[in-house]
């Protein structure tokens, strides 16, 4: 019974000052427990930084092990996971600054460049295969256009939006202003939204087409409720060529 309760003590129920305290105590073998717990935030967090899966790693890897070496500097001022991500996201902006003094590249060079990302395998219940596929499809195309949009709203739109952390938090972690935070957000969204019409070659009055027959069905169907006479026009003479032929349907 002893041995069960020491293994349960590892779980999730440990609170991340608790697993420091004994830590520092002397129970180091507890730093793979807040190891495991953050292992996805810090590679998404260096991942978006660095657009680099096998530099996100090389990060978390040293991230982890700069919090190891100050682990005694954490004086809870604020929570151990925002201070565990912004030392993840110091070393990451440093990597890359060492990269650029040493390659000359364009920012906007590899908005394409993707195909080097490693391929991953979902594996959702209730999802066909086909369904997988498709999901696999989505989620490398979200993926790629995240990647294409400057760091700066790049990384606030993961803090917030994919890691869900508050607006304080994501202010904290990067260092600036809460109000900063927001702005970058909003920016964020709508460039996102841009880069993933451009890349369906897409404008928003593209999606969700009326097609013709729809809209010759529910003229007349209105009119007919109504009690009116017949439209004048039967087909469809939509202005600016709105409603699509059947045959075009995607």
């Amino acid at each position: 019974m002893a041995e069960r309760e020491e293994d349960a003590s590892l779980g999730p129920a440990l609170g991340d000052e608790e697993a420091v305290r004994r830590i520092l105590a002397g129970e180091t073998a507890l730093f793979e427990v807040l190891m495991r717990r953050y292992n996805q935030r810090l590679f998404r967090v260096a991942r978006a930084i660095l657009r680099d899966e096998g530099e996100a790693e090389d990060v978390m890897q040293q991230a982890y092990v700069n919090a190891y070496t100050h682990l005694h500097q954490f004086e809870q001022r604020a929570r151990f996971s925002t201070w565990l991500t912004r030392i993840a996201v110091h070393e990451a902006l440093a990597r890359r600054r060492k990269r650029a003094r040493f390659e000359e590249v364009d920012a906007m060079a590899d908005r394409d460049g993707d195909g080097k990302d490693a391929e991953e395998r979902f594996t959702a219940k209730g999802l066909s295969p086909e369904d997988e596929v498709i999901r696999g499809e989505m989620r490398k195309a979200l993926e790629s256009a995240i990647d294409a949009i400057p760091e700066i709203y790049r990384s606030v739109f993961l803090f917030r939006e994919v890691e869900a952390m508050s607006t304080a938090e994501a202010a904290l972690c990067l260092g600036i202003s809460e109000d900063t935070v927001k702005t970058r957000l909003h920016r964020a969204r709508s460039l996102l939204r841009q880069e993933m019409f451009e890349r369906a070659g897409l404008t928003a009055g593209a999606l969700f087409p009326l097609h013709l027959s729809r809209c010759d069905t529910v003229v007349a169907g209105v009119f007919a409720a109504l009690g009116l006479p017949p439209p004048a026009s039967p087909q469809c003479n939509c202005p600016g060529g709105y409603c699509v032929p059947e045959n075009q349907r995607n």
